[in-house]
C-alpha cells in the first residue's frame, strides 16, 4: 500500500492519532527509566515557562513565550513534570477580533513583540492564560470548554498601553482578582519595579490602581522581572528572577497583603553549577505534597532551556534545587504515570493538518502553505520586496525549535518553479542564519547556500554556488509549465554549530558549503525548518513539497 493511499483510507483518524501519539526523541529524553531525570526536562526554547495544575491533580499543563510566531501561547501536558508533549495552542493569529492589532501584526514578522511571558491558571473550570504584550497592553486568553488542549476564545485586552509585561493574576479565597506585573524600560523608560493592581472578579478589567510592591533600582535585584503570583498559608508569594538573564537568580518574596510590604530572599541561584542565571518559570505543588518549581537556562543560540529543580518549604522560603543550587539529575516527581514521552520534533506529514511542532515565523496567512492529501505539507514561494537585501522580513518560513545541542534533520522535498529565481530548502534562522536551498537558473537549477550576519539590521547575504542540478522532471502539459527538483538536503548541529550535506537518492550524502555558527533570533532561539522566497513579483508562485522531516542524533 503506497503512501497516497495510505492517507485516503486512514484521514478520519489522523486527528485522533496525532493527538494521542506518544512521541520519543532520539537526540533529547530527559527521563532516565530508573526513577531519575536529567535536566534540562525540555532542551527546547520555551522561553519564560508558566506552569498549572489541572482539578484532577494528575494533569500539569505549561504555556511559554512565542513572541510573534504563530499559532501562539504552545499548550504542553506532562503527567509527572519531566516527560511533556505538545498539546496545542491558545493563539492562532496575533490578534484575532482586535482588527488594527491584527493588522499591525500582518503586515511584516514583528520580530521579539507580541506575546511576552505568559502564565497560565485554572479557575471556577476555565483555563486562563494572561501575558503583557509591551506595545498594546495586558492581553488575556480562556479556554472555550475547560480543555486546554482544545479550542480558546479570542484574546481580551484587560489593560490598554505600553510597557506591559509579564503578568500573573491570583484569584484570592474571598473570590478577589489581584494581577503582578513588571515593567519593559524598551517601552515605559523605567524597569526593575513589580506593581499590583485589583482587577474585577472575573480578571478583565482593573477596578484599582497599581502599586509598586517592589524596587530592584540601584541594587543587586535590578532587572527584577517574571513575577509569578501565589498564597499559601495565608501569605501573599511572588517569585521572579532578578540579577539579568545570563547571570541573576530567583528572589522569593512574601507579605501578608496583595499590596505589601514584602520581604524577600535570594531560593535559587547558579552557585557551583553549570547552569548559569536560573531565570523565571513557576512553582507548583502536587496532589502528593511535594513542591517543584519549573524554570528556564538562556543556553544562546539554542534559546531558553526548561529545568525543573525541587523546592523545599521546611525554612518557611521556597528554597529550590539542592540547597539553593539547580540540579543536574534528581530522583522524579511522584505520580501515577511511567510513560516517556517528548515534545515532537520528526514529521512524515501525512496528517490533513499541520504538525503541532511548526510555528509560522509571522500571522498566517493561507498562501503561505497548506497540508496536501498527497502526504506532503505545501509551501508556496514568498514574494520578496524589490530590492530586499535578506530574509529578515520573510513570514512564511515553516520553522521549528532545535530539540537538543547535537542532532541531525534530514528532508525529502520536490522544490516546484515557475519563474527564473524561484527557490527553496533548508534554513537555520536567527539573527544570523544560513540556508540551503535549490535556485531555479534557466531551464537548470542551482544547489546553493545562502548565508546573512546581522539580518536583523539589514546586512545583505552572501551566496556559495555548490552544483548544478538538471531538472527531475518537467511538466509536458501546462499553461506555465514547471520545472521540478527532487532532493534530499540535511543539516547537522553540534555545539551551536552547523554543516549542510545533500543526496540526490538518500543514501549517499555529499557534505557541502561552509560551516556556520547559529545564532539565536530576537528574544528566541535559533529555529530551523522550510524557506521557499522568490523575487518576481508578478510570476505564479513556486512551492515546496515536503515529504518528510526527520530528526536523529
Amino acid at each position: 500500500m503506497n503512501k497516497i493511499t495510505t492517507i485516503v483510507i486512514a484521514t478520519g483518524l489522523l486527528t485522533a492519532l496525532s493527538a494521542s501519539a506518544q512521541y520519543r526523541s532520539q537526540v533529547w529524553s530527559p527521563d532516565n527509566g530508573n526513577g531519575t531525570y536529567t535536566n534540562p526536562v525540555i532542551n527546547a526554547d520555551y522561553s519564560d515557562p508558566d506552569v498549572c495544575v489541572g482539578p484532577s491533580g494528575e494533569d500539569y499543563y505549561m504555556t511559554a513565550s512565542s513572541f510573534h510566531c504563530t499559532p501562539g501561547l504552545p499548550i504542553l501536558h506532562s503527567k509527572d513534570l519531566v516527560n511533556w508533549q505538545i498539546v496545542g495552542y491558545a493563539l492562532k493569529n496575533l490578534y484575532e477580533g482586535h482588527d488594527a492589532l491584527l493588522q499591525h501584526f500582518s503586515s511584516r514578522p514583528q520580530h521579539g513583540n507580541g506575546v511576552w511571558a505568559p502564565s497560565i491558571r485554572y479557575h471556577q473550570g476555565q483555563y486562563y492564560i494572561y501575558w503583557g504584550d509591551p506595545d498594546f497592553g495586558v492581553m488575556m486568553v480562556k479556554t472555550k470548554h475547560g480543555d486546554p488542549a482544545g479550542e480558546w476564545e479570542q484574546p481580551v485586552c484587560v489593560i490598554r498601553g505600553e510597557g506591559y509585561i509579564d503578568t500573573t493574576p491570583l484569584w484570592d479565597d474571598d473570590g478577589r482578582c489581584y494581577l503582578v506585573n513588571g515593567w519593559a524600560n524598551s517601552r515605559s523608560k523605567f524597569a526593575s519595579v513589580l506593581t499590583v493592581r485589583e482587577l474585577n472578579a472575573e480578571g478583565t478589567k482593573p477596578i484599582g490602581q497599581p502599586v509598586i510592591v517592589f524596587d530592584g533600582n540601584g541594587t543587586e535585584n535590578r532587572t527584577c522581572e517574571g513575577p509569578k503570583f501565589y498564597k499559601r498559608e495565608g501569605w501573599y508569594w511572588i517569585m521572579c528572577p532578578a540579577g539579568g538573564v545570563p547571570t541573576g537568580f530567583q528572589l522569593a518574596m512574601r507579605s501578608k497583603s496583595p499590596f505589601g510590604p514584602y520581604e524577600h530572599k535570594i531560593v535559587l541561584a547558579q552557585g557551583k553549577t553549570k547552569i548559569n542565571g536560573p531565570h523565571q518559570g513557576g512553582w507548583i505543588h502536587t496532589k502528593y505534597g511535594e513542591d517543584w518549581f519549573l524554570h528556564f537556562q538562556d543556553k544562546e543560540a539554542y534559546g531558553r532551556v526548561v529545568h525543573l529543580n525541587p523546592v523545599d518549604w521546611s525554612s518557611g522560603w521556597p528554597i529550590m534545587g539542592k540547597k539553593g543550587e539547580p540540579v543536574s539529575t534528581y530522583r522524579k516527581p511522584k505520580s501515577s504515570s511511567s510513560v516517556i514521552v517528548n515534545p515532537v520534533e520528526s514529521d512524515e506529514f501525512n496528517a490533513p493538518t499541520m504538525g503541532l511542532q511548526w510555528q509560522w515565523h509571522g500571522n498566517y496567512d493561507e498562501k503561505f502553505g497548506v497540508p496536501t492529501a498527497f502526504g506532503t505539507f505545501r509551501i508556496y514561494t514568498y514574494k520578496l520586496s524589490e530590492g530586499y537585501k535578506n530574509f529578515w522580513e520573510v513570514p512564511n518560513m515553516l520553522l521549528q525549535k532545535t530539540p537538543a545541542d547535537a542532532f541531525t534533520v534530514t528532508t525529502k522535498m520536490r522544490f516546484t518553479s515557475k519563474a527564473e529565481g524561484q527557490m527553496g530548502g533548508l534554513i537555520m534562522m536567527g539573527l544570523d542564519y544560513s540556508a540551503l536551498v535549490v535556485r531555479r537558473a534557466g531551464n537548470s537549477f542551482e544547489l546553493v547556500q545562502i548565508t546573512c550576519q546581522a539580518a536583523d539590521k539589514g546586512r545583505a547575504q552572501t551566496e556559495h554556488i555548490i552544483a548544478t542540478l538538471k531538472p527531475t522532471a518537467v511538466d509536458k502539459i501546462d499553461y506555465k509549465p514547471g520545472i521540478h527538483e527532487d532532493i534530499y538536503l540535511r543539516l547537522k548541529v553540534a555545539d551551536s554549530k552547523l554543516h549542510f550535506a545533500w543526496s540526490m537518492d538518500g543514501k549517499k550524502f555529499k557534505d557541502c558549503g561552509n560551516e556556520f555558527q547559529m545564532k539565536e533570533g530576537k528574544w528566541i532561539g535559533a529555529k530551523f525548518g522550510f524557506i521557499a522566497v522568490e523575487t518576481d513579483s508578478k510570476s505564479d508562485r513556486g512551492w515546496l513539497d515536503a515529504d518528510w522531516i526527520r530528526i536523529t542524533k
